[in-house]
């Protein structure tokens, strides 16, 4: 039993479980913001655009209840028991929907934009292949070191400033 208390340990202090617990609150959080923006800024501001409409009751009443309509509120339509195709309430949680997923897609979009800045570009090389017996020799090197061919520079290399005469090329070595 301490040995699955030990494996829960680490899986649950590892960085991908805390940063997700972390999103998934922050999440919530912003969550409550948006709804928040929705129902109290945004849908009084579209519903004065559209002549009055409170969209938290707009519904269409399916099923009279108990007590017969017309029912002035949402709310008073439930507690009469009637059954409601809830409009307004749909269209908030769109609305809700769209602007998560443009702040979604805004944060994803900056996200890549840093990834592409920090990619590193890839290093020149170092090293290459001896074009005589194929053995990989420095790339600034102007024998081979295996078999004391004569090499030419990489056109990528810096030539030196005060270059030494390169020594009379000799022919390659014979296995």
């Amino acid at each position: 039993m301490a040995k699955f208390f030990q494996e829960f340990r680490e899986f649950a202090v590892k960085g991908n479980v805390v940063d997700m617990a972390v999103g998934i609150i922050i999440g919530g959080a912003f969550t409550l913001i948006v709804q928040s923006l929705v129902a109290d800024v945004m849908n009084p501001l579209i519903g004065l655009l559209v002549g009055g409409v409170d969209f938290s009751n707009l519904f269409v009443v399916l099923r009279q209840g108990v007590v017969g309509g017309p029912y002035a509120t949402l709310a008073d339509a439930q507690a009469a028991g009637a059954v409601t195709l809830n409009l307004g309430l749909f269209i908030n949680a769109v609305v809700s929907f769209t602007i998560v997923a443009f702040v979604v897609f805004l944060l994803v979009r900056t996200i890549n934009r840093l990834k592409r800045e920090e990619a590193v570009a890839p290093a020149s090389p170092t090293e290459q292949p001896c074009p005589y017996c194929l053995m990989v020799v420095p790339i600034k090197a102007t024998r081979c070191g295996h078999c004391t061919a004569t090499l030419s520079q990489p056109v990528e290399a810096e030539a030196p400033v005060e270059a030494a005469p390169a020594p009379p090329p000799m022919p390659p070595a014979k296995p």
